[in-house]
């Protein structure tokens, strides 16, 4: 709890409890601060942190896990651990005007700091352990090395704060503003960011493991050498960020919104394995699969063996439920649907998106009932690739023009195949189109093997002679 003489000295005001942290500190010119079970005391070496730890009175020494020389932290451990004497543990201040505080060291352990004004406070390695700090305002704060494990920062202002090698493992960060902050060497295993904006923030060195980054703002952030490996950056805008030399090991990478600055020399591997490194994010992931043969080996197995690309137009209900009854019904043969409607909008070229699934695909079911935009997609696919396709119409509908003369011209597009109702399209769903489409796959792959014949000029010209 807190110490209640203490606490009554802060609501004298800032101005009154700083000058008595100072004539405090010069009364007690070492003074080891309790955070979990280690114990911290710093001092300034040309900007640079210097913790001194003793952990169960036994001498340890640790090392940074930067890779950079010039980010690197220096530790060392010395001193005998002693009870913080700055304790405001569990208090409460919410929506106090600390504007300018000097909390350095303090004990702020589960505190509560919601909407409070800590702009430009000193936080230095202060214990701010399950601190809750919703919408807080700590723009400029001095928070180097502060514990804020498990803390709620959900939609705080911390543009500009300096948190190096403040550990933030845990703490939720949702909605929070991290723009121009100093995070470098931090620690945010599991940290929630999600929404977060971290624009401009360096991040350098930082350790994210695991953190959750799904729609945040890390434009121009600087996360070069820091740890990222099972993080989550879904939807996140990554536009002018540098992320050279981070690990990316495991990452969840979808719909990242720019293009980084600079992504050099990412590592792909985990720790007890050699460094394997890539320099795009978006193939860091397809690199590691096809190094691990067997991963590997059952994706091409499944997409070359099982997957079935199904083409159409299905807006209306009545398309929309044999669609899905012809979907249920591959699966029962143990087979992978993959659906392209033309009638969904989109944004980009589709034409090159429905090549790149015809090309993993087995084979392609299109449904030429009332077509729009297949004709035309049929006509770019069918001549790049040997793999068969096979054509259903409903009973009563005339197929496109010039699907005669590519069943004609190309040998795998096989006979089309009507239907007047749904059951009848899952009744000679084997018979006339997984058969016939898996026979005429096997026939283009012994075509594909044969050797093509050479032709010897010299031979020909002697027998001609002869």
């Amino acid at each position: 709890m807190a110490n209640e003489e203490q606490l009554s000295i802060l609501k004298q005001g800032v101005e009154v409890w700083n000058k008595w942290v100072s004539k405090f500190r010069s009364d007690n010119s070492v003074s080891p601060v309790q955070i979990g079970t280690d114990y911290f005391k710093v001092n300034d070496d040309n900007d640079k942190s210097r913790v001194a730890v003793n952990k169960d009175a036994k001498q340890k020494k640790r090392h940074s896990e930067n890779t950079k020389s010039k980010d690197r932290l220096s530790f060392s451990f010395t001193g005998e651990p002693r009870i913080p004497n700055i304790d405001l543990s569990g208090a409460f201040l919410s929506y106090t005007d600390l504007n300018g505080v000097d909390f350095g060291e303090a004990n702020l352990i589960k505190t509560n700091l919601n909407e409070a004004d800590l702009r430009r406070a000193k936080l230095r390695i202060a214990n701010l352990r399950e601190a809750r700090l919703i919408k807080t305002k700590l723009n400029f704060a001095d928070m180097r090395g502060a514990n804020l494990r498990e803390a709620n920062l959900l939609g705080a202002n911390l543009q500009g704060a300096d948190l190096r090698s403040a550990d933030l493992s845990g703490a939720d960060l949702l909605g929070a503003d991290l723009s121009d902050a100093n995070l470098m060497g931090a620690k945010l295993e599991r940290a929630n960011l999600i929404g977060a904006k971290l624009v401009a923030a360096d991040l350098r060195s930082t350790k994210l493991s695991g953190a959750d980054m799904s729609e945040a703002d890390l434009r121009k952030a600087n996360l070069s050498n820091s740890n990222l490996s099972r993080a989550s950056l879904v939807g996140t805008s990554i536009d002018g960020a540098t992320i050279s030399g981070s690990s990316v090991y495991a990452i969840n990478v979808w719909d990242l919104k720019g293009d980084f600055a600079e992504q050099v020399d990412l590592i792909i591997t985990p720790d007890i394995v050699p460094i394997i490194t890539v320099d795009n994010i978006k193939v860091a992931q397809f690199i590691y699969l096809i190094l691990n043969n067997e991963e590997l080996r059952s994706v091409i197995d499944t997409l070359t063996s099982k997957s079935i690309l199904i083409l159409g137009r299905f807006s209306p209900a009545e398309r929309k439920a044999t669609l899905d009854t012809l979907k249920d019904k591959l699966r029962e043969y143990k087979l992978l649907p993959i659906v392209f409607d033309f009638d969904r909008p989109t944004d980009r070229d589709f034409t090159e998106t429905i090549k790149t699934l015809a090309g993993l695909s087995y084979f392609v079911i299109a449904d030429v009932t009332n077509p729009k935009s297949s004709p035309l997609e049929l006509q770019a696919m069918v001549p790049d690739y040997q793999i068969p396709f096979v054509p259903i119409i409903q009973e009563g509908e005339s197929p496109f023009a010039m699907m005669v003369d590519l069943q004609k011209k190309y040998k795998w597009v096989l006979n089309t195949v009507s239907y007047d109702s749904q059951e009848t399209l899952m009744k000679v769903l084997k018979p006339l189109i997984i058969d016939p489409a898996m026979q005429k796959r096997q026939e283009l792959r012994l075509i594909k093997a044969q050797e093509p014949e050479v032709i010897s000029g010299k031979e020909y010209l002697a027998k001609g002679k002869k």
